[in-house]
């Protein structure tokens, strides 16, 4: 498969003002990110709150340019190409799907309205040819064709999705990026979305990138799964084995806190809270928390170990069922 879009080196550091009038400090959003994204796949994106997976989202859609590295979208840097540029080429082939729809959509447009916008902004076809593209996208998404003349306050949460991820597809783009797109719904309309992205990509052939915080929803959902913890990828591991592959005493964490029926799982408790993205500890950033740490992960961040198809950054990495008891 082609790559899409690579992330090499990505940081994205925010100012903030702290300890007074005159005092400032760095929040380490994203750091030193690498990432491919290939024609026709799905990336999961999984980490506690906080720990840079929107970052990484918006920069991926090029809401956030990065305050180091590159981005590169087919084999281009995109933060080198024009404005114009940009918006022609790289926009019009991303398409977003945001964590809540009633904040998402503008309140004053009907449906049909919102779902042509990209097509009006893009100067795509004329009237009558936006017309038929909006009803055949919402007849793909599953939008009766009763609510097109609607207002978003007027449709359920789970229309009113459906809704935003018409509009993200109005282009055709290669790559659709999700960023929680069920937590804001009701638990009884969270799997028809799931289900809905899930036959989109196969229908259509989209790249996706799927972001979320549940770790069960992301294997279903990706081919491969990266997660994070405080500004970094801690690892990338196949979607299908990951439970078994992970290198990672994070991930790990993660599924144990997952719940389960057929293998219930020992759970991980990690100890202690997350540590402040303004300063974040040194060398691995996770060893505060982990129960397999040793002074030697304090001292440098721990180099990138691949084995086979997983990726990870850990000195004392899990390899099976015993590395994952906490000690007495």
């Amino acid at each position: 498969m082609s790559e899409l879009i690579t992330l090499s080196g990505v940081s994205v550091v925010h100012k903030t003002r702290a300890g007074g009038l005159l005092g400032s400090a760095s929040v380490y959003a994203l750091t030193e990110a690498d990432l491919v994204v290939r024609a026709g796949e799905t990336v999961g994106v999984v980490g506690e709150s906080g720990c840079g997976k929107t970052t990484l989202a918006r920069v991926l859609v090029g809401l956030q340019r990065p305050t180091a590295g590159v981005v590169g979208f087919r084999g281009r840097s995109l933060w080198e190409m024009s404005a114009r540029e940009r918006r022609l080429t790289f926009g019009a082939s991303i398409g977003t799907v945001f964590q809540d729809p009633s904040t998402a959509l503008n309140r004053r447009l009907t449906v049909q309205r919102i779902i042509a916008d990209p097509l009006v902004v893009h100067g795509r076809g004329d009237r009558p040819g936006r017309a038929q593209r909006v009803r055949e996208l919402m007849d793909l998404v599953g939008l009766p064709t009763a609510v097109a003349d609607a207002v978003p306050a007027q449709l359920s949460g789970g229309q009113r999705q459906r809704v935003a991820i018409a509009r993200a597809l109005a282009l055709e783009p290669a790559l659709l990026v999700a960023d929680e797109p069920t937590s804001a719904l009701d638990v009884s309309v969270r799997a028809q979305i799931l289900n809905l992205l899930d036959r989109l990509r196969s229908e259509l052939g989209l790249a996706m990138v799927f972001v979320s915080h549940d770790i069960q929803t992301v294997r279903r959902m990706s081919d491969r799964v990266v997660t994070m913890y405080l500004g970094r990828i801690a690892e990338e591991a196949p979607a299908a084995a990951v439970e078994e592959v992970a290198r990672h005493p994070y991930t790990h964490a993660l599924f144990s806190a997952t719940p389960r029926l057929l293998t219930p799982a020992r759970p991980i408790p990690l100890r202690g809270r997350v540590p402040s993205a303004t300063n974040p500890p040194s060398g691995c950033n996770f060893r505060t928390r982990c129960w397999r740490a040793t002074d030697e992960c304090a001292q440098a961040l721990p180099p990138l170990e691949e084995e086979g198809e997983v990726r990870y950054r850990c000195l004392h990495p899990v390899r099976g069922p015993e590395d994952r008891v906490q000690p007495a």
